[in-house]
């Protein structure tokens, strides 16, 4: 078989900023994603989400997502989004496809999925991190009758209704679940630390062009930082949810029993569901025949370059793999230095030896 010159594992928003540019390359590519059809993460996220950035600002390299500078997109808007833009610019998808493992000989990357074997000469990772959620241990989680769900599964509220639920996580997914499950059901709220509230006008503009900064300063050699202004974007769920006075929270429990949760001074709450909204680590099971994978559950990159095998890449995973690359708007930048380095990286394959 002809090894392809580069395939891309995976087909959400990281996948196809890469598909931008591979097909413009000349370089013979394709992206195998697991999902049935366009939308990656997205289309597991919780019904009523809303992005934190306006439209103008959370847009693909090559086309503004409509809606302007004060619409903030749903989830389904993100959706169809993302399938108009592997429709427009005709990407090379295959779907579904899951990759099981990568392996590498002889320079040429060996992917065993579910639809065969695939081959090629480079190899970028964008599978994100939704595949891998977190949930921390507690002592007399196995002994709880009550039901325990990690955000990732979370869809609406209504499947709580006449249920005390426990919301854990100091985070934008903890305020809002916590904010739409208030509205139906008993619930509390559990942080690590106490929740800190961006100003009302702040939203992910706001926090990017402040990253921007950070990342040129840093460029350029020099110290900056940003101001400490909180952590949860105060969109209009989560203001809703402050002027009920439920944005209050606990800090964190100790164990379980049959029915509650309980608290090193013996405070216990009776507790019929815990959603667990505790994040998320890189899914990089697919790479674990190719020893890549640090202690932190990461792979060590120059950028978006693996470190220890050549040729293979990793784009979309948070600022380890490129400033913002974890975001719509952000995303871009990884993808176009990391389809030159491509480029580069095969051209010299082909230079002879002297």
């Amino acid at each position: 078989m002809i090894p392809f010159d580069v395939i891309v594992i995976g087909g959400g928003q990281s996948g196809l900023a890469m598909g931008y540019y591979l097909r413009r390359s000349g370089l013979s590519y394709i992206i195998l994603d697991n999902q049935k059809e366009p939308g990656g993460a997205w289309l597991h996220t919780w019904k009523s989400l809303r992005l934190f950035s306006p439209a103008q600002w959370s847009s693909l390299p090559g086309m503004i997502m409509t809606g302007g500078s004060d619409y903030y997109p749903t989830r389904d808007v993100t959706i169809e989004y993302l399938k108009f833009y592997e429709e427009k610019y005709k990407l090379s998808v295959k779907r579904p496809v899951e990759v099981r493992n990568v392996q590498r000989r002889d320079d040429i990357f060996m992917l065993e999925t579910s639809e065969g074997d695939y081959h090629s000469k480079a190899v970028v990772s964008t599978t994100g991190s939704f595949d891998n959620p977190y949930t921390p241990k507690f002592e007399g989680v196995e002994l709880f009758k009550g039901q325990v769900v990690h955000s990732s599964k979370y869809q609406t509220p209504e499947e709580f209704a006449d249920k005390r639920v426990a919301i854990v996580g100091e985070g934008n997914s903890g305020a809002q679940i916590l904010a739409e499950v208030s509205k139906i059901t008993g619930t509390i709220w559990i942080t690590q630390k106490e929740p800190r509230f961006l100003p009302d006008h702040i939203d992910g503009r706001y926090l990017f062009d402040a990253a921007t900064q950070m990342y040129e300063a840093q460029q350029m050699g020099k110290q900056y930082k940003p101001p400490s202004l909180g952590d949860i974007v105060m969109v209009d769920s989560v203001k809703e949810a402050r002027s009920r006075k439920v944005l209050k929270s606990l800090r964190p429990f100790e164990r379980f029993t049959e029915d509650s949760l309980v608290w090193a001074d013996g405070h216990e709450e009776k507790i019929d569901v815990v959603i667990f909204c505790t994040g998320f680590k890189s899914a990089l099971q697919h790479l674990k025949p190719l020893q890549v994978i640090n202690s932190e559950g990461r792979v060590d990159t120059d950028g978006t370059r693996a470190k220890d095998v050549e040729g293979l890449w990793l784009v979309g995973y948070g600022n380890w793999t490129g400033f913002a690359s974890a975001t719509l708007i952000g995303v871009g930048r990884s993808a176009k230095q990391t389809v030159e380095q491509i480029i580069d990286f095969l051209a010299k394959k082909k230079e002879p030896a002297i």
